[in-house]
């Protein structure tokens, strides 16, 4: 076969060098029975050989031996020549005859378990002996001269390749192209993640850094992104911190674009909270948060919150999933329920009331508010990256701007009304009280309405349940920007409001502050906005 034929290029000599050894063996046996030369280096050729497959060492293909504990064994020019050299270049061809350099038509590599190390909080010395040089170096000089050479840097692709190989000898071009594609994308996710850990190690932050780069493995392909028409895949990245990306599902269908991000938005709510909590989700936005001594209390006051909104949404608690606030939860249709911990007899509920199409998450642990992963996202033409919202307020953070100041039940209101603030859609208003939601206003283009939405949504609450008067009469209510003129704080007064917090800083301020004090309210000022788009 010609070398510049675009077809089948047959496998004569291949460089196998991988620290996950899955498949290692049976990969090895079918080259050598299509009657390929294998080369390696320590680990892999140890394991190859005790397995009784042929395989000849780096050190003795290339004639110099593996130096400064093993971080120098295949970068040298026997090996790269190997790969990069040009089937279809004359002057590539004579070169490497001169400098007595065999031709290696396949690639096989995976990388040091950088990212496993980081994940496990191994110390930083030895994240850094795990930081691959040499596998990367191969990796891009194969996937460069694909026209000639094959990569393979995922064990789920041997056996089809192997198969290729039985049947024709060799690996095609579109198969050593998308081969590349899938090379290139291994590197610069791995490479992106070593930049992440040494620039947060290094104090660096995303407003100083020059350069940013995002990357990770697929996770799963998902039936479609937000709508049937768009595609949707997870990839999980290089940080340390459970999550819903990371979460073992337990049952249920298949977790779709929606659910994801619905899940995610719910479970970082909670985490919120040191208390036991309960949030439920609808459209990234929630509908009733509660905590409470018990999760099943929870559940039932973010459930009263607004119980029409909740039937199909998400279900998030910051705690083990007991069997009471399964059986509280099995009562409702939801579409995912996301516990750091799941135990069988709860699991056992779901099973016994027939939901069992319920997508059941169980994540290990709980993500970090403050934790060092970035916010990311896509703009046409670039991206947008910025630290995560963990601003937090305290009692001693707050300014007292009202004749009257909060009494001790209504503080406690507050804070947790801006906590939840926090994780709704700009404009955001939250009534809170006895530390739960009752009501709810989400991304409106007015504050005002998202006032007057809360209001409605918690008036109609009261009446699902069977209760006289609105749920927001002697709440407290939450803002997440401030008020730019008193008709939104009129509005929340009207709905029964009796204490506010907001961040303040509106030319109005004064204007705001005197219709407060004249329907004797009480406001404090955080000093800090919570916007979220």
């Amino acid at each position: 076969m010609s070398a510049v034929d675009p077809g089948t290029v047959p496998v004569r000599r291949a460089l196998l060098s991988v620290s996950d050894k899955t498949g290692l063996v049976e990969f090895g046996e079918a080259l050598v029975a299509a009657g390929a030369e294998i080369l390696s280096t320590g680990g892999t050729a140890a394991a190859l050989r005790d397995a009784g497959v042929q395989v000849t060492e780096v050190a003795d293909h290339t004639g110099f031996p593996e130096i400064l504990d093993g971080r120098v064994k295949t970068l040298h020019p026997v090996i790269h020549g190997g790969l990069l050299g040009r089937r279809d270049s004359r002057d590539h061809l004579d070169a490497m005859a001169a400098c007595r350099i065999s031709p290696i038509d396949l690639l096989v590599v995976s990388l040091y378990p950088f990212e496993a190390k980081v994940r496990d909080g191994a110390a930083p010395a030895e994240c850094v002996e795990n930081i691959d040089i040499g596998g990367p170096a191969m990796i891009r000089s194969a996937a460069k001269n694909h026209d000639s050479v094959a990569v393979l840097v995922d064990p789920a692709d041997y056996r089809g390749v192997a198969a290729q190989i039985a049947e024709t000898g060799g690996i095609g071009a579109d198969a050593r192209r998308w081969l590349a594609a899938k090379a290139f994308a291994r590197t610069a996710a791995y490479d992106s993640m070593v930049a992440e850990w040494l620039a947060r190690h290094a104090g660096a932050d995303v407003g100083t850094f020059p350069w940013y780069s995002v990357g990770g493995p697929r996770r799963s392909t998902l039936r479609y992104g937000e709508n049937p028409h768009q595609h949707g895949a997870l990839f999980t990245t290089g940080a340390a911190e459970p999550g819903v990306a990371q979460a073992r599902q337990l049952q249920g269908k298949e977790l779709s674009f929606n659910n994801l991000n619905d899940a995610d938005a719910a479970f970082r709510l909670v985490a919120e909270f040191a208390d036991p909590a309960v949030a439920i989700i609808k459209h990234a936005n929630p509908s009733g948060v509660a905590t409470a001594a018990v999760t099943a209390d929870a559940f039932r006051l973010a459930l009263r919150c607004d119980p029409v909104s909740a039937f199909g949404g998400i279900v998030a608690l910051n705690r083990r999933l007991d069997t009471e606030t399964a059986r509280a939860i099995a009562t409702l249709f939801v579409e995912v329920v996301v516990a750091p911990e799941v135990p069988a007899s709860a699991r056992g509920v779901f099973e016994e009331a027939g939901r069992t199409s319920l997508r059941l998450l169980e994540t290990g642990g709980m993500p970090d508010p403050a934790g060092p992963a970035p916010d990311v996202r896509t703009i046409a033409g670039g991206l947008l990256v910025q630290d995560r919202d963990s601003g937090q307020v305290g009692e001693a953070d707050l300014e007292m701007v009202t004749e009257r100041a909060p009494t001790a039940t209504e503080m406690r209101d507050l804070l947790f009304a801006f906590k939840v603030c926090k994780h709704v859609k700009s404009n955001a208003i939250v009534y809170a009280k006895h530390g739960a939601t009752v009501g709810v206003g989400a991304g409106q283009m007015s504050r005002v309405d998202s006032a007057r939405v809360a209001a409605g949504k918690a008036a109609e609450a009261a009446q699902a349940a069977g209760l006289g008067a609105s749920l927001a009469a002697g709440s407290v209510v939450a803002s997440d920007a401030f008020f730019p003129f008193p008709d939104g704080l009129l509005a929340a007064v009207e709905a029964g409001a009796t204490a506010v917090i907001q961040p303040g800083g509106s030319v109005r301020d004064k204007e705001v502050i005197r219709a407060a004090n004249e329907r004797g309210v009480a406001m404090v000022f955080t000093g800090m906005r919570h916007f979220r788009h």
